[in-house]
C-alpha cells in the first residue's frame, strides 16, 4: 500500500485505533524537534501543545489590538472632538488627532455642500466630482495602496496634519511619500447610512503596509461616525 491508500483506509475506518489501541503506544514517530522517536500519543500531545501555543499567541495579539483600540478611543474620543467649540478649527482638530493616535504623518479632510458661512475655509476647497462619486461609493473605509488617489493631493508636507496643497500637473512630494492610505467617507448621521457623503477623510503613510486591504476597518468606521457627527454642525440647517 502506498501512503495515500494508508491514509484513505484510516479515514474510512475511524475505529481502527479503538480496536487496536495497543498500537498507540508502540508506533514510533520521528520527532520534528530533533529528539528521539516518540510514540503516536506523544506526537499527538506535541501537536496539541503547538496548536495551543498558536492559539495563545493569537489571543495575545487580539488582546493587544483591543488595548491599542481602547487607547486610541481614549485619545480620540468624543470629549476631545466635541469640546472644540470653534467649527472652523474642528477639521484641523480631527486631522491632528488622527495623526497622533494612528501615528501617521499625514491626515486631512475636505467637506462639501456645507453651510454658506464655512465655504471660504481651506477645508471646503473645491473637490473634483470624481472624489465625490468615490466617497459616495464607499460603504466601508478603504485601506490599501495609494494608487494615485486625488484625495492624496490634500495631504500636506511631512509631519503636518493640516496643510493643503494646490492642484498640480504631476505628483507632489507628499504624494510620492504616501505609499498607503485610509479613506473614510463622511455622512450626516441623521440622514442614515445610505445618505450621500458630505466629505472625505484621508490618512497617509510612507509605510506600504500601514494601511492594507486585509486589515479590519471596524475601528476606522467608528472614527468616521464620530468625525461625521462632529462635522455635521457645518451642514446647512
Amino acid at each position: 500500500m502506498n501512503p495515500r491508500e494508508v491514509t484513505d483506509y484510516l479515514l474510512d475506518n475511524p475505529d481502527f485505533f479503538v480496536e487496536h489501541a495497543e498500537l498507540l503506544g508502540t508506533i514510533r514517530l520521528s520527532n520534528p524537534h530533533g529528539k528521539a522517536a516518540v510514540s503516536l500519543q506523544e506526537r499527538q500531545m506535541e501537536m496539541l501543545r503547538d496548536k495551543n501555543k498558536q492559539l495563545e499567541q493569537r489571543l495575545a495579539e487580539l488582546l493587544r489590538y483591543g488595548h491599542e483600540n481602547d487607547s486610541i478611543s481614549t485619545k480620540f474620543g468624543p470629549v476631545r472632538v466635541i469640546s472644540q467649540r470653534d467649527p472652523y478649527a474642528l477639521p484641523a482638530t480631527i486631522s491632528r488627532g488622527l495623526c497622533e493616535v494612528f501615528d501617521v504623518p499625514h491626515a486631512a479632510l475636505r467637506v462639501w455642500d456645507i453651510d454658506e458661512a464655512f465655504r471660504q475655509a481651506d477645508f471646503a476647497r473645491q473637490v473634483d466630482e470624481e472624489v465625490r462619486i468615490f466617497a459616495n461609493s464607499l460603504t466601508a473605509p478603504y485601506c490599501g495602496a495609494n494608487t494615485g488617489f486625488a484625495a492624496a493631493q490634500w495631504l500636506g508636507a511631512a509631519n503636518s496634519a493640516t496643510a493643503t496643497v494646490a492642484p498640480s500637473e504631476g505628483p507632489t512630494d507628499t504624494e510620492r511619500q504616501v505609499e498607503s492610505v485610509a479613506l473614510i467617507a463622511l455622512r450626516d448621521p441623521q440622514a442614515g447610512p445610505d445618505a450621500p457623503s458630505f466629505g472625505l477623510l484621508v490618512m497617509g503613510s510612507p509605510d506600504p503596509r500601514r494601511f492594507h486591504d486585509g486589515m479590519a476597518t471596524d475601528f476606522l468606521t467608528q472614527i468616521g461616525a464620530l468625525a461625521s457627527a462632529a462635522l455635521s454642525r457645518l451642514l446647512p440647517h
